[in-house]
């Protein structure tokens, strides 16, 4: 058998010296005991197994029959042992009520001679001395090593509060003297200056920072040498972010000013959480907002229309189990302040002036024209001037020499960084008493003609009703007078018949 089929878990394992070969049926033990360091609530392995010499002369051996039996005579070795885990020739375990389930063997690893004991979790009162039994055909082969325990913990306990002092503490059950001492911090060694502080087997951090948070490892040494480790992963509960963050806001806009928490402390069981936001406004403490058990550990403080007077620092102080964290927000409020109040005539000279309150120093202004009036005409002219092409000016001060019709529109002004675009404002321009020159669009002449043709049909309207009234000026008032018959009197009958007779001549 080749180290082919040697287990993965071997390469988790320390290095085991193991004896030379003894007489057949003699037990071979280890030259020298072996020390494995572990720490509380981990799984740690106490490697047994056979040498890649020993595996290929014991491999038929070990497929007839094979018993192995771990004992612990507790942190010395010269206390009574009692038996840990035991698997008989039958494949009978055993294991002892204080170990279960927690103490485990691989059997199917047997036969590749590996017959470690695996301990996970792993608790305080299983450190000492440790010894494994093992027959298999007619020899017997002994493994003994030490399980030392190596625990950092934190203090206080639980999950930290951003700005509250804490210390780290560091053990080990070596029997050596502590000569020396180290921490890690995500791999980085840890300078003790300043708010890290080194004291025998403990290190305290006096204004800890989420920056803080992560694995902390602690390296001891002893007097003989030796170097033991252990690793702690430290939650601290503080702000997310940037740690003075600045708001970019357009004047009128609304906006949202940040406190957000790096986790949610009802998720760690902390409730009663509160938040009030508070700013310098003339000297005097203005508070802004309260609010308790913010969603997920966000206190955003809500601004619906941005003022300039809005402009300043605000200030969110948040509590928890009475200590208070604060975080400054910075709001700067951006706007553009045109050269000519009022109207713009055509022609004229004309300055944006686009302002920031309380710049950093490292912002930058771009000015650029988001849509120009002439786009909102007919497509003939929008093919002419092409007013999809952007214009882009950079500098805080955008100067107009002669206000065209193609500068009516929008303009915008954007404030940019290193960390990219922060804010912008916009403007819209409007031009007064405009002249047309040029190739006029078609629109214009459309609506002309319009307003001609409507005019020209009133006119004609007009004319048809005058002549419509002066007709009924010039004909008969009472045209059916014309027929009127006279009816005769008793006096005139005579007259009347002769009448008559004129009468109906006239009306055939």
């Amino acid at each position: 058998m080749t180290l082919a089929f040697m287990p993965l878990s071997l390469a988790l394992m320390l290095l085991v010296t193991n004896a030379s070969s003894t007489s057949p049926g003699a037990a071979k033990e280890q030259r020298g005991e072996q020390r494995v360091w572990a720490k509380v609530g981990d799984l740690v392995v106490l490697p047994c197994h056979l040498s890649p010499q020993e595996l290929q002369s014991s491999w038929k051996q070990l497929y007839e029959k094979t018993a192995v039996r771990w004992e612990r005579h507790g942190e010395s070795s010269h206390k009574e042992p009692h038996m840990v885990l035991e698997v008989e020739y039958s494949g009978l375990l055993k294991t002892a009520r204080s170990m279960m389930p927690r103490a485990s063997v691989r059997e199917t690893s047997f036969r590749q001679g590996d017959f470690s004991l695996w301990i996970e979790p792993l608790l305080n009162d299983d450190a000492g001395h440790y010894e494994a039994l093992v027959r298999y055909g007619k020899e017997t082969r002994c493994c003994q090593l030490e399980l030392g325990m190596v625990t950092v913990t934190v203090n206080p306990p639980g999950l930290l509060v951003e700005t509250e002092p804490l210390l780290l503490l560091c053990n080990s059950s070596h029997p050596a003297k502590l000569v020396g001492m180290r921490w890690f911090h995500k791999g980085s060694l840890v300078p003790v200056s300043g708010r890290f502080r080194s004291r025998y087997g403990a290190l305290s951090i006096s204004r800890p920072t989420v920056s803080d948070s992560g694995p902390w490892r602690c390296e001891l040494t002893y007097s003989n040498d030796e170097k033991v480790s252990a690793t702690l992963n430290l939650q601290i509960l503080g702000f997310a972010g940037p740690a003075s963050p600045v708001v970019y806001a357009a004047v009128g806009s609304a906006t949202n000013l940040p406190c957000l928490l790096n986790r949610d402390p009802s998720a760690s069981g902390i409730l009663g959480v509160s938040a009030h936001w508070s700013r310098l406004a003339g000297g005097d403490l203005e508070i802004r907002g309260i609010s308790r058990n913010g969603s997920n550990g966000s206190f955003t403080l809500h601004l619906p229309e941005v003022g300039p007077g809005d402009a300043g620092q605000y200030c969110c102080a948040v509590s928890i189990h009475g200590t208070t964290i604060t975080r400054d927000v910075t709001l700067a409020v951006m706007t553009v302040t045109p050269s000519i109040k009022g109207p713009v005539a055509e022609g004229s000279r004309l300055l944006l002036i686009c302002s920031l309150t309380h710049p950093r120093g490292h912002e930058h202004f771009q000015w650029r024209q988001l849509n120009s009036g002439l786009s909102n005409r007919s497509s003939f002219e929008a093919t002419l001037r092409s007013p999809g092409v952007q214009r882009y000016y950079l500098g805080s001060t955008l100067e107009l020499t002669r206000v065209s019709q193609e500068d009516i529109g929008t303009w915008e002004c954007s404030v940019h960084s290193s960390e990219g675009r922060l804010g912008a404002v916009e403007y819209e321009l409007y031009i007064t008493g405009a002249q047309l020159s040029g190739p006029h669009t078609i629109l214009d002449g459309q609506v002309s003609f319009g307003l001609i043709l409507v005019l020209f049909l009133l006119l004609v309207a007009s004319i048809l009703a005058l002549v419509l009234r002066n007709q009924r000026i010039f004909s008969p008032a009472f045209p059916a007078l014309e027929r009127v018959v006279t009816t005769p009197t008793p006096g005139n009958a005579g007259k009347d018949e002769g009448q008559e007779g004129k009468s109906l001549q006239t009306e055939c």
